[in-house]
């Protein structure tokens, strides 16, 4: 995935899976994986960050695998953020998919055009 596309919203993802249920961070990162490439050097910091800005809170559970894992929970002020993300994201990704398929929805329909406009211009020529 281009990683332009990937920084600006990877924290939206991060609470998208967290408002559904509590999870460790190496859960989160497994969630996220099965979609997007992402790693612990991504999300861990991401995690750290958003926990020391108010909007989640951490506990401990005990594991049967071992040590207890640190739990991320989304705060109200967490549910809050997400929400005014998910606007702006919704809004944003509308405008895009209107500006993009303009052109035309699926990849034939887009070359077919431009092949057409490609033998006008060499015509014309």
């Amino acid at each position: 995935m281009n990683a332009q596309f990937k920084r600006g919203i990877i924290d939206l993802c991060v609470f998208s899976v967290l408002v559904e249920e509590d999870m460790y961070g190496y859960k989160i990162i497994r969630e996220l994986a099965e979609y997007i490439d992402v790693n612990e050097n991504t999300i861990y910091p991401i995690l750290r960050r958003l926990t020391k800005e108010g909007y989640f809170e951490t506990y401990l559970e005990e594991s049967d695998a071992g040590a207890p894992r640190k739990y991320y929970r989304v705060t109200k002020k967490g549910i809050d953020r997400y929400m005014r993300l998910r606007d702006e994201w919704d809004a944003f990704i509308g405008g895009v998919y209107r500006i993009i398929n303009r052109g035309g929805k699926k990849s034939e329909e887009i070359f077919r055009r431009l092949g057409k406009r490609a033998e006008e211009e060499t015509e014309s020529e």
